[in-house]
């Protein structure tokens, strides 16, 4: 593959979709942004459900697309299918792909050489997470991290690891200073460190 994947994944309530939104903000503002892309998902969810830029498509459409082989990467989470479109990966350069740990080997199989990105958080926090967003109940808060923990990560030479247990900036800029050394782009101003601001 032409283009670098990084394959971004971790339970619900490390933080993930936080790192992205930060990381996404902060390349579109550097003065010489760097080759790095953010894959846009097809996803069957409607529109304006979330606050992720996806392409919206129904069950159908979507199986339709996935038997025509329009997708390099393609997934079910939590009721719903997912989908890179191979037209994601054209390109020079890096692009981060937002997905899901129990299709990470099959991620490794089909695009051979990705970088796995795992994102974690310790379980206290993560519950304290969960439960402040007041979607489920304790019961099925304490199931949701039964799963994850028994859910392991299997991490290969060359894969990447944060903790998100400290301020979003604090691991958002120590992210950054673990893709510099993983992809060689410019992603911290000179005097960017874990401890600004």
């Amino acid at each position: 593959m032409t283009v670098g994947v990084i394959y971004v994944m971790g339970p619900s309530g490390v933080g993930k979709d936080s790192l992205l939104n930060w990381l996404r903000a902060h390349v579109r503002a550097l003065p010489s942004p760097p080759a790095l892309r953010f894959a846009r998902r097809t996803i069957t969810r409607a529109a304006g459900v979330s606050n992720e830029d996806h392409e919206p498509l129904t069950v159908d459409a979507f199986l339709q697309l996935e038997q025509s082989g329009a997708f390099a990467l393609h997934w079910q989470a939590h009721g719903l299918h997912y989908g890179v479109r191979h037209t994601e990966m054209q390109g020079p350069g890096w692009l981060m792909v937002n997905g899901s740990r129990a299709y990470a080997p099959q991620a490794r199989t089909r695009l051979p050489g990705l970088t796995v990105l795992h994102v974690s958080a310790p379980d206290a926090l993560v519950g304290q997470r969960l439960a402040a967003r007041q979607r489920e109940t304790p019961d099925q808060v304490h199931a949701r991290l039964h799963r994850a923990k028994a859910q392991s990560v299997d991490m290969e030479p060359g894969d990447l690891h944060i903790v998100n247990a400290g301020s979003l900036q604090d691991t958002a800029l120590a992210l950054c200073q673990l893709l510099q050394a993983r992809t060689g782009l410019a992603l911290l101003e000179a005097d960017a460190s874990p401890s600004a601001g």
